[in-house]
């Protein structure tokens, strides 16, 4: 998995580490920093927190987050520690109404080439949300809600975009959802999940088998080089998603997330 970034002192006292890209305004790419890394910490995080995910020093992550609070992006909690608001909802509803726009020609190459649904799914806080989809021509086929959520560890896609990440932050997110269990094959043991990881991670692909529903096989890729957590899949009926089906399907997932993602960035 990914390796885990630090900030020193120094960089705590200053700026972000990272240098601004030529013509970009540093305010608002530090405020959609912020938003980005509350996202990333389920939703709420304390002053303190930011500070030290963002590297910026306590009085400007303050200033940023009274000005969010002000405009209706962030709210108060009597805890003291800011959540996202509603307000928030509008923008990533039109934005999820676009993406699926743009992801639906990659997810039906897939279809006709394979034959079983394909779905684009994102990490939006601790859940897998679907924000695509384009069934199967199969009267029994896989068919997911867009806008469904799932808990990561139990998905394809989840498990995708998780071997992304640094682990502490992956530790972060199975300690807030607990890793429950769904099925016999659902891998609720942190250790073992950790090194299911890695594996993923050495291999570019991840496989849920029948680890959400029984009876249902996925597999995925985590789209390459895109600011938001976004991965591809192909499901279907385990009977069919053999393994024949899944080594047809790996260049064509790898074709396909290239080409989204080149769209997106």
């Amino acid at each position: 998995m990914a390796d885990a970034s630090v900030c020193n002192v120094e960089e705590q006292s200053a700026v972000p580490p990272a240098k601004p890209r030529s013509g970009s305004v540093q305010s608002i790419e530090r405020v959609f920093a912020l938003l980005e890394s509350m996202a990333d910490q389920g939703g709420m995080a304390s002053l303190s927190q930011l500070s030290a995910s963002s590297c910026l020093p306590l009085p400007t992550i303050h200033r940023l987050v009274r000005t969010l609070v002000d405009l209706g992006y962030l709210r108060q909690e009597p805890s003291r520690q800011y959540v996202l608001a509603p307000k928030l909802i509008r923008l990533g509803e039109a934005s999820a109404a676009m993406l699926n726009v743009w992801a639906r020609p990659h997810l039906a190459r897939l279809v006709d080439e394979l034959g079983e649904s394909a779905n684009l799914a994102m990490l939006d806080g601790d859940q897998i949300v679907y924000v695509a989809q384009v069934p199967s021509r199969h009267s029994m086929r896989m068919f997911t809600e867009v806008g469904r959520r799932v808990l990561p560890h139990c998905t394809a896609v989840g498990k995708a975009l998780m071997s992304t990440m640094p682990p502490e932050r992956v530790a972060e997110i199975l300690s807030r959802t607990g890793m429950p269990k769904f099925t016999e094959n659902t891998i609720t043991d942190q250790q073992t999940f950790m090194g299911a990881l890695d594996q993923i991670a050495e291999q570019g692909y991840s496989i849920d088998e029948g680890e959400q529903e029984v009876g249902v096989r996925c597999v995925a890729m985590a789209l390459p080089g895109t600011s938001s957590r976004l991965a591809i899949s192909v499901s279907g009926p385990a009977t069919r998603m053999t393994e024949e089906v899944i080594d047809r399907a790996l260049p064509l997932l790898t074709s396909a997330g290239a080409s989204l993602a080149d769209e997106l960035t």
